[in-house]
């Protein structure tokens, strides 16, 4: 592909050199270029990509797009600055693999919890219509039933253009999408078409990237500011952010709720551990999946189904084939009746849902065991918050490592004890191993009990001073309560 047409939609702040190369690759890695290449310097949030635009060239590249105002111009190929370098690379890797997005149903999911639920949950539901579908999530990459490994929430543009043109080249009609507010930030979907937008819910998350939550609340709106006039905006009204995201934005307005009249409306009627009785826009069906936090999940999958063109009859028959999701309130009940639960909890606000639910459920009056951590290097804020809900709503506690990264687990422990109120410390244990602290909760767990395992869900790893050790919470559990 020419240089030229790679960047037609590029807004361009100056050029020096007029040649059209044609392009091999697009890269912001100096150390992948190759000859022919076309190297974007990135100002990282750690490594400044211009200080490698002189290596990139001795590895042959045949074009540079920059941002820095300052970069000194090197003369025989062209240089192009841009306000933006991560826009003009989200706009490039578009253009350069043929606008996949454009060719496909496209929409994104995004919000603090429930994004990696909702996408696989419309991904399982179309694939259940007989409808070619693709999956970009936390959990993995689906090419229709092609599973691929996911590295990020959001991948970078390169990555998720190469992966949308491989999905239309495949005939797939429709990709369901997590959108991080990194993503949003990082400007890693500018130049997507999106024929649809969810916002879920929002609550402390990531304090440790966004200066404070009006900045992370502003992150979010941003997406669904820039959705066009033929999309739909789909908000949950549950959360009073709902209306926030709806401000400015030039997609069709609807929204989804457990508690006010709008669009698309749920009751539910019974709720067990296995599943649940729901009534959703007058219509009765029962699910798989338990909690009112699923309820809102199955009846937002509902909802941008019926805004994606599918008959009523064919949606509600696929919701209630849908299976949970892994790692999301994924359940267990050994040989002796004790139950567990495995859960990516990680936030106050997600921990206080799957806790309440829990306790709706517990019909068999059975204790709570929660086993939880807080994640190394992230927001120090809400490990106290998030040990004051878990010693609050369970019977019993043990604090213990999550992916604790670069830091002491001790330290983070410490932190987390802070929130644990005097009269509850007799309820609370701290276990620095994972692992012992499982075994410990399948240990004292009766036949009525219930374990829940929060945290780390789907998670295959345990990262600890940049070492990535296996490490399965599910498979940890069974062992221990077959022992």
């Amino acid at each position: 592909m020419q240089l030229s047409e790679i960047i037609a939609e590029v807004e361009i702040s100056s050029r020096s050199g007029d040649q059209d190369p044609r392009i091999g690759k697009i890269v912001f890695d100096s150390r992948q270029v190759e000859e022919g290449d076309l190297f974007v310097a990135i100002l990282g949030l750690e490594v400044d990509g211009h200080r490698f635009i002189a290596k990139a060239l001795q590895s042959g590249a045949a074009a540079v797009v920059y941002q820095d105002p300052g970069q000194e111009l090197i003369t025989g190929v062209p240089m192009i600055q841009v306000s933006s370098s991560r826009k003009a690379l989200a706009q490039m890797a578009s253009a350069y693999y043929g606008h996949p997005s454009r060719e496909l149903s496209l929409v994104g999911v995004t919000g603090t919890n429930g994004k990696t639920t909702i996408a696989s949950l419309l991904y399982q539901m179309h694939t259940l219509m007989g409808f070619p579908a693709g999956l970009l999530s936390t959990i993995q990459v689906l090419v229709g039933e092609e599973i691929l490994p996911a590295t990020h929430t959001t991948p970078d543009p390169l990555q998720i253009n190469a992966l949308l043109r491989k999905m239309v080249d495949r005939s797939i009609e429709y990709c369901f999408m997590e959108v991080s507010s990194h993503a949003i930030d990082q400007e890693r979907i500018a130049g997507l078409d999106f024929n649809g937008g969810i916002f879920t819910n929002l609550t402390r998350d990531h304090l440790d990237y966004h200066k404070d939550f009006r900045e992370y609340l502003e992150v979010k709106k941003r997406f669904f500011d820039e959705l066009s006039e033929e999309a739909f905006a789909l908000v949950n009204l549950d959360d009073k952010n709902g209306k926030v995201m709806l401000q400015n934005c030039r997609a069709a307005h609807h929204a989804y709720s457990l508690r006010s009249l709008c669009d698309f409306r749920a009751k539910i009627h019974e709720m067990h551990l296995e599943g649940s009785a729901m009534e959703i826009n007058g219509q009765e069906v029962w699910v798989k999946l338990p909690g009112r936090f699923n309820a809102e999940n199955l009846l937002c999958a509902y909802g941008a189904s019926m805004l994606l063109g599918h008959h009523q009859d064919e949606v509600l028959s696929a919701l209630s084939e849908l299976n949970p999701v892994k790692g999301r309130f994924e359940t267990f009940r050994s040989e002796k009746g004790t139950a567990a639960i495995v859960d990516y909890a990680h936030t106050p606000d997600a921990l206080s849902n799957v806790l309440g639910t829990i306790r709706e459920v517990n019909v068999g009056g059975g204790e709570i065991i929660t086993v939880v951590g807080a994640g190394g290097n992230r927001d120090r804020g809400k490990r106290p918050q998030m040990a004051k809900i878990v010693a609050e709503m369970s019977h019993k506690v043990i604090l213990t490592s999550d992916n604790p990264r670069d830091e002491d687990p001790e330290e983070i422990l410490d932190d987390m004890m802070k929130g644990v109120p005097g009269s509850l410390l007799d309820r609370t244990m701290r276990i620095v191993s994972r692992e012992e602290a499982i075994r410990t909760a399948c240990i004292i767990a009766g036949n009525k009990d219930i374990i829940l395992v929060a945290g780390k869900g789907h998670e295959l790893t345990q990262e600890i001073k940049g070492e990535k050790k296996v490490f399965n919470d599910m498979e940890m559990l069974k062992q221990h309560l077959k022992g």
